[in-house]
């Protein structure tokens, strides 16, 4: 998923609460820095839905998976949900609780380091499921076997990110169901949420029980997936958990397991930006250090806007100028802006909410280096984590 409505410039749930450009002057960027407090804060409501409605929250490492808060993370959550080799063995050596894993596709070549890794194997067609069910069976290690189903009910206006479109690749409809056997399957898991409220789930639970309830009977858990943006402001919390509790009360043997991607850190980490240069070609364009095309890639492929400390809506302010970023991408445009004030080389800027599906999907493109990751600890200090290099970028190559 991604954190971004496509028919919204700037997001509305943006919290700039606590972030300062006057705290990062010094800083040397591009910088990703990511808020302990502001990480608790969010974790602390995902606990409050674990502990009043009787779910089990995992982290979906694809929206956010810095490892060195991983710590804090599990001290509220119960696990990690992986969809590659990669995010089930970091979930398993950094996060150290259960691992759930879906993949669209196992293979004959990585199955046995998915069953290594894993707790949970989530498998999204039958015929995947009876060509690696005798492998399973092989193990030593004991796999909790579940299916991925699509309800064919779309709540994502953005068809990218919507799991039940026309044709979609992700989960098997009802009908693939006849002649089926579910033996040896443990739980069923769908998945059609995009930074929704919980009202989605409640219309997308009774498709789901309409379509799937009568093997319900059978089974050890439901997983109800992502997408549910349970530590935004207007997020409906009462809503969530009288939908969970009403749930385990008509099937009292199910365990409910929720795996957010963007609850875990929304509002909880920046993208801290250095002015570059500032010309005019019949507009105001500002070069900045960072670039929309390797740093926060969402924003061309959306596309959307994202929010600046202090900016606002292009022509709503007396100084209005174009951000673009320093790779040689003609595109490699942030968007337009406006200030109370002129812009001036050497001036920060920080883009906010950049921890959840920006950190994980830079690259770099052009040589272009990564920005440092920062964390903001406990006690408010900044403590460089990790610093990248030339070493980074030719290491992705040949």
């Amino acid at each position: 998923m991604s954190k971004h409505n496509q028919k919204i410039f700037f997001e509305p749930w943006i919290d700039t609460v606590g972030w300062s450009v006057k705290d990062f002057v010094n800083l040397k960027t591009p910088a990703y820095v990511v808020d302990e407090k502001k990480l608790e804060s969010n974790l602390e409501i995902l606990d409050r839905v674990q502990a009043e409605s009787g779910c089990k929250i995992l982290m979906a490492l694809k929206g956010f998976s810095m490892f060195s808060v991983f710590p804090l993370v599990k001290k509220y959550l119960r696990g990690t949900e992986a969809s590659s080799v990669n995010e089930a063995r970091l979930g398993f050596e950094k996060f150290g609780r259960v691992v759930h894993t879906f993949s669209p596709a196992y293979t004959a070549e990585n199955i046995n380091e998915f069953i290594k890794y894993s707790d949970h194997l989530i498998f999204n067609s039958f015929s995947q499921w009876r060509k690696f069910k005798p492998v399973i069976e092989k193990s030593k290690k004991k796999i909790s076997c579940g299916l991925r189903v699509n309800p064919e009910h779309s709540e994502t206006e953005t068809p990218m990110y919507d799991p039940c479109g026309k044709y979609s690749r992700l989960g098997i409809v009802k009908k693939n169901f006849s002649g089926e056997s579910l033996a040896d399957i443990d739980g069923l898991h769908f998945h059609n949420l995009c930074e929704l409220n919980a009202d989605a789930l409640a219309r997308t639970l009774k498709v789901f029980e309409k379509k799937f309830g009568e093997f319900l009977p059978q089974l050890k858990w439901v997983n109800f997936g992502g997408g549910h943006h349970i530590t935004r402001r207007d997020y409906d919390l009462k809503l969530l958990i009288q939908i969970i509790k009403d749930f385990k009360r008509r099937y009292p043997h199910l365990e409910v397991y929720l795996e957010p991607g963007e609850a875990i850190a929304l509002n909880a980490g920046v993208l801290v930006a250095t002015v570059v240069d500032i010309f005019n070609n019949g507009k105001d364009v500002v070069i900045l250090d960072v670039s929309a095309a390797t740093h926060m890639p969402d924003v061309l492929e959306m596309p959307y806007h994202p929010t600046i400390l202090g900016a606002g809506l292009p022509e709503k302010g007396k100084y209005n100028y174009r951000l673009g970023g320093p790779s040689c991408l003609a595109g490699d445009v942030i968007g337009d802006y406006s200030f109370a004030k002129p812009l001036a080389i050497g001036q920060k800027l920080v883009f906010l909410n950049m921890a959840i599906y920006t950190m994980v999907k830079n690259n770099t493109f052009n040589g272009i280096e990564l920005p440092s990751i920062i964390k903001k600890d406990l006690s408010g200090k900044l403590r460089l984590i990790k610093k990248f290099g030339y070493k980074d970028f030719k290491e992705r190559l040949s």
